[in-house]
């Protein structure tokens, strides 16, 4: 009998062990969570930090006639989207 209540209680703390183990890597999972957030977060403002300097980089190209063929079309294609959302703008505020 005090063989089996041996194995009975070695199995328990292993359970023990297994839990503990369990809650352990659950909190790492959870902060590991949080750190992605806030890294995809940091990612997604240093993306429309550079989209916003490109743009930048664009306009003064322009504006400094140093600005190739591809580029002018690229810019003038940029224009226009913008000059389109203007257009969208101005009619929702009609409506």
């Amino acid at each position: 009998m005090s063989g089996l209540q041996e194995n009975i209680k070695r199995i328990n703390e292993k359970l023990q062990q297994l839990l503990k183990h369990h809650q352990s890597l659950q909190k790492d999972n959870e902060r590991q969570n949080a750190l992605i957030e806030t890294l995809q977060e940091a990612r997604k403002k240093d993306m429309k930090g550079i989209s916003e300097l490109q743009e930048r980089v664009n306009i003064l190209k322009a504006a400094t006639g140093k600005m190739d063929d591809t580029g002018k079309k690229e810019f003038e294609k940029d224009i226009n989207r913008y000059i389109r959302e203007i257009d969208k703008c101005i009619g929702f505020l009609i409506e």
